[in-house]
């Protein structure tokens, strides 16, 4: 048992010699690494990215609030339409490059927490073109379908939305979104229509006939321009002056 002992604590004297050693042979152990990248990674989800945002919203004065969750399609849209998110009437809460996990794990706080009377969601491109890995369009959908059961658990009436139409993704070719966004969108269609959710389809109103998005309402193919948000906006305050009964 003692020279177990002794064996144990020798190899853990020998252990920590060899990582100072380690250490003081290199100038700086972090050198050649990108720290920055290492804590988005600790924090993929994007958890703390509205922090500030959140807390200025005054969730006790406004019974019609509606937050806007999604990926870069739905921030990009306050880049060009900033008048309409005021953060506090209507919340703009889209991360850049999000897919839909990264979307369900901060829906609380960026959605629930907020207490909206509705919430629009778009999302499941950046799943397409595989931003995190991809399992199947239908792990996509039920991450869509979990964040709609959340909202609806907590009386916040849901707009789910389709993917709008993308013929290729230029950052990342060969993942066939003119196919799968199709396919994804049904499986939202029919979950909308199967629990009497709104259906929000911006594909049939944006595609070129060939699964593409018109070129006139997108800069790459992929993210609309002022003109397709316009489309886009004029389709959702419709749907909003269902929901609201305004």
């Amino acid at each position: 048992m003692k020279l177990n002992i002794i064996f144990k604590s020798v190899f853990l004297l020998l252990l920590i010699m060899s990582i100072q050693l380690s250490f003081a042979q290199q100038k700086d152990p972090l050198e050649g690494i990108d720290v920055t990248k290492i804590l988005m990674h600790l924090d993929w989800y994007r958890m703390n990215y509205f922090d500030a945002k959140n807390k200025e919203v005054v969730v006790e004065n406004n019974k019609n609030r509606v937050v806007f969750m999604g990926n870069s399609i739905t921030q990009g849209w306050m880049n060009y339409m900033p008048e309409m998110f005021d953060n506090q009437n209507y919340v703009n809460r889209g991360i850049g490059g999000q897919t839909t996990p990264q979307m369900l794990l901060r829906f609380r706080q960026d959605v629930l927490e907020l207490k909206p009377k509705i919430v629009v969601i778009l999302a499941g491109t950046n799943d397409i073109a595989g931003n995190t890995p991809l399992k199947d369009l239908e792990t996509v959908a039920g991450h869509l379908f979990s964040m709609a059961e959340l909202a609806r658990a907590n009386n916040i009436k849901v707009i789910l939305c389709s993917v709008i139409p993308a013929a290729e993704y230029p950052w990342r070719k060969g993942k066939s979104p003119n196919v799968k966004i199709p396919e994804l969108n049904k499986m939202i269609r029919d979950y909308c229509e199967a629990n009497h959710i709104h259906y929000l389809d911006y594909f049939s109103a944006m595609t070129d006939g060939k699964n593409g998005l018109i070129e006139s309402y997108g800069y790459d193919g992929v993210h609309p321009n002022e003109d397709g948000y316009k489309v886009m906006s004029e389709m959702v305050e419709k749907a909003l002056d269902q929901l609201l009964d305004r």
